[in-house]
């Protein structure tokens, strides 16, 4: 441990931001970095505790706290302070794949976790990690690292998202021959077109990719699997194939008027609104602006949509959750190091407060009805109150109407950001691979391979919705899985 003292001597101190009223002018990723010797003193914060509970990734009342990968967190926070930058890349390299990736979007479970913030604020480890993959950009140290001897397996990834990269990460560096299919235009799957530009720059995708390539993965996009190329073809063609195809199938609403216009999923006016912002597209194929917004759904997704229907400059914005407000502060029943079940504004949100003068966010709410004008497009909704109701049958309590609670409101653009209920029908299909009670393609509980020799999943396909962290995690392991099937055993970590 470098500086015994650091966490005593100095408070948190993350990453600066742009304003929100000037930030909103374009689609620019707006963290501020810190400088090097500020960093210093953050990561001096880091005091190696006995047990590390940031990287354990271990589960507490159901949700998991600490980092899913395993990062060797105090390690790399110990060779900042002592200023072996190089040295805290390799480090953090040994567990992440796309530390550049976490850095910018993963909600950091490893700071939920820390020891300093049982009873102070958490070590900034969020911050640190991006700070030392930049470092390595910077300084040209992330060069192609191309197998030296080839195993004469090749094997093929279905989708090209942070599983997916993972898992043709970790293959090619066995030396296998790797090649990965995406039926998009770019190759990154839900970090190119699921993550707006502001939080993930595509630049830093397309950075990523490149160097990829370099190491010798092929990438062959806008290429459909089960549409454009069979299953029989993989399988003549390749020794293993790998199912990261996500889960992309958004719930829907069951809600009278449904088939109003102007009623989308947020996944499609995110993808939509990236391609304009990177070039693929001329103008927005759904656009906000000058609209009442209605967002159903008050997760990452929802509030994604909420920075984007600003920046397309709409005319208001609300953000409908059917739960109720987490309290600001941890309840004695959600203890460290659980993770902390809290309210918290996102940059979306804060976004909002300055630009229209209060949080997005209605509470115990959700949409009974659209409305549609004359030529069919929606012009207003009707919301109800919900509150939480013991079901007898089932002992599980949900969210029930309230009587006489309806109301009106103006609505010209209603997204759905409702979560997803698993992976597209025609990829199990595809392969033949089962699919369990959540719409994913089913594993056995702990591995990866499917129910059809030689197939294996991974990622949101597998697990269901979840973070990029998660993704990363389970696509290592998968190619662990994978390297075995092939091999006969496996020195991979």
């Amino acid at each position: 441990m470098g500086k015994a003292t650091g966490f005593m001597e100095y408070e948190r101190e993350g990453n600066g931001s742009v304003s929100p009223k000037e930030r909103i002018r374009d689609f620019s990723e707006f963290k501020i970095p810190m400088s090097g010797e500020r960093r210093r003193e953050q990561a001096s914060r880091c005091m190696n505790c006995g047990v590390p509970f940031c990287q354990a990734g271990a589960v507490y009342a159901g949700m998991v706290s600490g980092c899913p990968l395993h990062n060797l967190i105090p390690e790399w926070n110990d060779e900042i302070y002592r200023e072996n930058w190089r040295e805290a890349l390799s480090r953090l390299l040994k567990t992440n794949n796309f530390p550049e990736f976490t850095g910018r979007v993963c909600p950091a479970l490893c700071e939920a976790a820390c020891t300093c913030g049982l009873n102070g604020q958490p070590v900034t480890v969020h911050d640190n990690e991006l700070a030392i993959i930049e470092k390595g950009f910077e300084n040209g140290w992330m060069t192609p690292q191309i197998p030296e001897v080839r195993s004469g397996k090749r094997v093929a990834v279905v989708g090209s998202g942070p599983s997916g990269l993972a898992v043709a990460d970790q293959l090619n560096q066995r030396g296998h021959s790797v090649t990965v299919f995406e039926r998009d235009r770019r190759p990154g799957g839900l970090l190119m077109y699921g993550i707006p530009n502001m939080k993930l720059d595509k630049k830093i995708v397309s950075r990523r990719i490149d160097l990829m390539k370099s190491e010798g993965i092929i990438f062959r996009t806008e290429t459909d699997v089960g549409k454009d190329i069979s299953f029989e073809e993989l399988k003549r063609e390749f020794d293993a194939i790998v199912i990261c195809c996500g889960a992309k199938k958004p719930r829907d609403l069951k809600v009278e008027g449904r088939d109003v216009k102007g009623v989308y999923f947020a996944v499609d006016f995110l993808s939509m609104a990236t391609e304009k912002v990177i070039g693929d597209a001329d103008g927005f194929a759904i656009t906000a602006k000058d609209k009442n917004v209605i967002i159903v759904g008050g997760g990452d997704t929802g509030n994604d949509c909420v920075g984007t229907c600003i920046r397309q400059g709409c005319k208001s914005v609300a953000q409908l959750e059917m739960l109720a407000r987490p309290p600001l502060k941890r309840a004695e029943n959600n203890p460290w190091p659980q993770w902390p079940r809290v309210c918290k504004t996102d940059y979306g949100q804060e976004e909002s407060i300055a630009v229209f003068g209060g949080d997005p966010r209605i509470y115990q709410t959700t949409v009974k009805k659209f409305h549609a004008d004359d030529k069919g497009n929606l012009c207003s909704i009707t919301t109800v109150k919900l509150t939480p109701k013991k079901d007898e049958a089932s002992g599980r309590t949900v969210m029930t109407e309230v009587e006489e609670s309806e109301e009106d409101m103006p609505c010209e653009l209603l997204l759905i950001a409702a979560g997803f209920v698993g992976c597209e029908d025609y990829v199990a299909e595809a392969f033949g691979a089962e699919k369990n009670a959540r719409g994913c393609i089913s594993t056995e509980n702990g591995k990866y391979s499917t129910s059809v020799k030689g197939v294996f999943a991974a990622g949101d396909g597998r697990r269901g919705q979840s973070l990029v962290v998660h993704a990363i995690a389970e696509g290592r392991a998968c190619a662990k899985e994978v390297d075995e099937y092939l091999m006969g055993y496996s020195n991979m970590i």
